[in-house]
């Protein structure tokens, strides 16, 4: 499955699932991040870390690492 690291520039994906145990998980979706959510992203910087999404109308930066624990699908 596809996961948010994996998405490009200027598209927008749907959170399908949430990897990760514990606090690293519960921090991911204090963030906003949870399943059935739509995700911009908007920049990444030039050596991959972090990446810039928009989320529920705000900015955030992920690390690479957390991203790779988001699996995504295509919106629709």
């Amino acid at each position: 499955m596809k996961t948010l690291k994996d998405v490009k520039i200027g598209e927008t994906a749907v959170v399908a699932k949430l990897n990760g145990e514990g606090a690293t998980k519960r921090r991911i979706m204090d963030m906003g991040i949870t399943k059935g959510v739509s995700i911009y992203v908007r920049k990444v910087a030039p050596l991959g870390d972090p990446i810039e999404v928009t989320v529920r109308g705000y900015e955030l930066s992920l690390r690479k690492e957390d991203a790779a624990m988001i699996d995504v699908k295509e919106e629709n």
